[in-house]
């Protein structure tokens, strides 16, 4: 485009010309003598002299008089100058011509031409922007000198925190079309507000970006990020009012040590304030259930402008309970419990719990104390202990329909010695006397009985106690759990490690709290005699006690969306124990198990009204598809009651508890559907399936055949799930292998 437009053929009068003026922008004009684009001047226009105003009128003149009308100049000519050569000068001729309201023929005052300035300024591609009326043979000619800013060639950020994740893309993709190009100052602040929006997303609400604050001839352009510290975090109590003082004006006192809030808070003195963290930080503020509300104040610091100090207030929640109630199970029969509680003993968050179990069949004495953060610790290591004495009748020696194991006693000491080796018949024909010698032998068994009867010895070696089997364990365990997440507490990691270390001493007994090391299956007495293959031994060795020592080494990995409820994510558990002699009735063996659960998000049903959200609604559907396989197997030297049990609540729904079969080995799968009916109401559809892997013959006595358990088997059932302050309540009715035999089944939380 030519360097003019819209010339005129005519000379115009030059008398209409008042004076030669220069007029500048003032907020980024630089002197003529040296227009470098980074320099900024503050002078006032080189203008011609304005007309003189009339004095004010005296103050009984009712109206001032007018002030005159500015002087018209008839221009000619625009001629755009400073542009010469540069890579994008039509362009920026362009916009000086759009952006000015003067045209070649008009009259136009002082007043418009500055207008004209500041408009040609306003399109923000010049650092420098000048006005000058010249004479010419056509009349006046107006030369716009500008100063065009420079190629954008790199983009800088000042003030960015150490801590501050910028993605290394982020200027060059937010800067993408414009570089290589003008600087236009309109289309930086427009990419401002962009990298504003990019702090704004990331929780960085304090952080304003400013600039440009320097512009160099290269065209790098560097901007001033304020992003907002934080310079202390400090802890305030309130009480249920939200209130930090009491009656008297002094400040509320809690029990809880400061350093138990200060130290879920992330956010450290020096950081840059993030309120996406922050809002985290208070999640696990209230996942400590230590707290029943906290608030958040920013208190500006005044000695440091754009620093905070936040200010944490909380409200304390009563963290001791004594509780009490009745239940049902099939091995403690119908019991009643109290427990005493404190979740933040001594303001540490230390929970200590005292349990007290009593019902028909036994009995349970628990004291746990949990520290779920050790102090100090930057990898979040939590410990555990537990002592306990407890009485149970183990569901191994139990079946619902089959009958059941009972105790018996060996009234002729030094005759018995195991089950699997000596027999008080050997062929049913030779004599053993109770010191063990052989009398001899004889055709038949009443011959055998007869001559032992001549010789004094009873035949009933054993003598009917006819209670069911009871286990009393008198131990302890202590466990570290120390999540794998690098010695970042604050980094939630899918995985923990847990070492562990048990003792217990096992003492099989009868529901008078005698010692019966011997039980026999129910079924195979008839009228007070018993064979002896028919007894086996509760306890190793036959003794009357067991000692088990175990460590433990377990790993669990967790990417589960919701730790009660969840509908997608995984769970693998695996584990070994190795138990280790410590004597001749302490028994060596190793436990393994492992278990993996897969959840997938759907929303099949749509009874519940979240799952039909409405337009800008978010969804509420917890709706998942559940899968679960578990595996186990024991090696080496296992006490009967140590075996692995499938059947009931958490295992085959549609079989009682144990009643599937007793294993050294087992395996275990369940596919569930779950899906929402009411606000508190859920519904499920599941199928079960489970297997001892033909194991049950390798249980010491063989207790699972002996009471006619299957060894496998599958239930497919359903089930009602009503949430309740104290978690799920699930009410389930299963079959056994699609037969007419349905169990009803009432438990607490989710089966997995």
């Amino acid at each position: 485009m030519a360097a003019t437009r819209n010339r005129l053929s005519r000379v115009l009068p030059l008398a209409a010309v008042a004076a030669t003026a220069v007029f500048a922008q003032p907020a980024l004009a630089a002197p003529a003598t040296n227009p470098a684009p980074d320099s900024r001047s503050e002078a006032a226009p080189d203008a011609a002299p304005a007309a003189p105003q009339p004095a004010a009128a005296p103050a009984s003149e009712p109206l001032a008089a007018p002030a005159p009308a500015e002087p018209k100049v008839l221009i000619s000519e625009v001629v755009v100058r400073g542009i010469e050569g540069h890579p994008e000068r039509e362009r920026l001729e362009i916009a000086v011509y759009d952006a000015m309201a003067t045209r070649p023929g008009s009259r136009v005052t002082r007043s418009e031409l500055q207008g004209d300035l500041s408009a040609i300024y306003a399109t923000g591609w010049f650092s420098d922007v000048r006005i000058q009326p010249v004479d010419s043979p056509l009349g006046v000619q107006l030369v716009v000198n500008v100063a065009p800013n420079p190629v954008l060639t790199k983009v800088e950020l000042e003030g960015v925190g150490a801590k501050t994740k910028i993605p290394p893309t982020l200027l060059s993709d937010t800067f993408a079309a414009d570089y290589g190009k003008t600087l236009n100052l309109n289309t930086l602040q427009a990419r401002i507000a962009s990298l504003q929006k990019w702090y704004a997303d990331q929780g960085y609400s304090l952080a304003r970006v400013s600039g440009p604050t320097r512009v160099s001839p290269e065209g790098v352009v560097q901007l001033l990020v304020r992003e907002g510290t934080v310079a202390g975090v400090e802890v305030q109590f309130l009480n249920k009012e939200g209130e930090s003082t009491n009656d008297k004006g002094q400040p509320i006192r809690g029990k809880t040590k400061p350093w138990v809030v200060s130290r879920e808070i992330s956010i450290k003195p020096g950081d840059t304030f993030n309120r996406r963290q922050l809002e985290e930080d208070i999640k696990r503020l209230y996942g400590t259930g230590l707290f029943g509300d906290v608030k958040v104040t920013l208190r500006p610091e005044p000695a440091t402008p754009g620093a905070v100090t936040i200010v944490l207030g909380v409200v304390e929640q009563s963290t001791g309970s004594l509780s009490g109630g009745l239940g049902y199970s099939q091995s403690q029969g119908l019991f009643g419990q109290v427990q005493i509680q404190d979740s933040n003993m001594l303001g540490r968050a230390w929970d200590l719990s005292l349990n007290f179990t009593y019902g028909q069949f036994g009995g349970l004495a628990d004291l746990s104390f949990t520290d779920p953060w050790i102090k100090g610790d930057k990898y979040r290591t939590a410990f555990r202990a537990r002592v306990f004495l407890s009485r149970e009748v183990p569901q191994i020696f139990q079946s619902q329909n089959n009958g059941s194991f009972v105790t018996v006693s060996d009234v002729s000491s030094g005759f018995f010695q195991a089950p699997a080796t000596a027999l008080a018949y050997n062929s049913a024909t030779t004599l053993t006397l109770p010191n063990g010698s052989s009398v001899g032998s004889y055709g038949s068994p009443a011959a055998a009985k007869a001559q032992n009867t001549a010789l004094g010895v009873n035949n009933n070696w054993f003598s009917l106690d006819g209670n069911s089997v009871a286990l009393q364990r008198v131990g302890g365990n202590v466990q570290v759990v120390r999540p794998l997440n690098g010695g970042n507490p604050y980094v939630r990691a899918p995985w923990s490690v847990v070492l562990g270390l048990s003792a217990q001493e096992v003492t099989p007994m009868n529901y008078s709290g005698q010692t019966m090391p011997y039980a026999m299956n129910g079924n195979t007495y008839n009228n007070g005699q018993t064979n002896v293959g028919s007894i086996i031994c509760i306890a190793y060795n036959c003794a009357t006690r067991n000692q088990l020592v175990g460590l433990r080494v377990a790993a669990t990995m967790s990417t589960l969306n919701d730790a009660r409820n969840p509908t997608s994510g995984n769970f693998l558990s695996l584990g070994s124990e190795q138990f280790i002699s410590v004597g001749p009735d302490s028994p060596t063996f190793n436990r393994l198990r492992g278990s993996y659960t897969h959840y997938i998000p759907v929303n099949w049903l749509k009874i519940f009204k979240g799952c039909r959200p409405k337009p800008g609604q978010t969804p509420d559907c917890k709706q998942a598809l559940a899968f679960q396989a578990t595996v186990g197997a024991n090696v080496g030297q296992l006490p009967t009651y140590e075996a692995f049990c499938l059947g009931g609540a958490n295992s085959v729904r549609g079989y009682y508890d144990c009643d599937l079969g007793v294993g050294k080995s087992f395996g275990e799968a369940t596919l569930e559907y779950r899906f929402p009916l009411f606000s508190i109401i859920s519904g499920e559809l599941f199928v079960d399936g489970g297997t001892s892997f033909g194991s049950q013959a390798s249980v010491s006595g063989n207790p699972g055949a002996q009471l006619g358990k299957p060894g496998q088997g599958f239930s497919v059932g359903t089930g009602l799930i009503v949430t309740t302050p104290v978690g799920p309540l699930r009410l389930e009715v299963a079959s056994q292998d699609f037969t007419g035999e349905w169990r009803f089944n009432l438990g607490v939380g989710w089966k997995f």
